[in-house]
């Protein structure tokens, strides 16, 4: 038997490629810039999470700076969920609900519906369109509610 001419012999299933060559660039490589990262997103809903959840840890440095000097605003919780670690305020002042972290919230109690709170605000990245409260701090607990402080216990107020 006779070996086969190189001619005939099957090409390799995998070639080789230099390292110049392009390569098909996938969903996590696409730019926020990019003409399809902005054909594929839809406009934000109101009440909508913001998508990844913007938390303390992994806010921007500059953006922490730009809500600690900003102004104290006044509003209600309107729904804290501790299991899911977010929820909303709403504004003293009227307006959209503002989106609120767990990471956010200063103090030993969990907010509940009906709490007096402050805040801070700080734009929600990539588009910075819409807004999440900063330093919450509840200045007065609902009366007759069940309040638990972050350790577990429940306080009656």
């Amino acid at each position: 038997m006779s070996e086969p001419d190189a001619s005939q012999a099957e090409p390799l299933s995998s070639p080789l490629s230099s390292p110049r060559t392009r390569l098909p660039l996938s969903f996590p490589f696409l730019r926020e810039g990019s003409r399809v990262w902005e054909r594929e997103r839809k406009p934000p809903q109101p009440g909508e999470l913001p998508s990844p959840l913007p938390t303390k840890r992994t806010r921007t440095y500059s953006a922490t700076v730009r809500a600690r000097s900003g102004p104290v605003y006044k509003g209600v919780c309107k729904n804290f969920s501790r299991s899911q670690g977010h929820g909303f305020i709403r504004p003293s002042h009227g307006g959209e609900d503002i989106f609120v972290h767990i990471s956010d919230i200063e103090g030993e109690y969990v907010p509940m519906e009906g709490d007096e709170v402050t805040y801070k605000v700080c734009p929600i990245p990539p588009k910075n369109q819409k807004i999440q409260a900063v330093e919450v701090v509840i200045t007065h607990l609902n009366p007759g509610t069940k309040h638990e402080t972050w350790s577990g216990q429940i306080i009656s107020s």
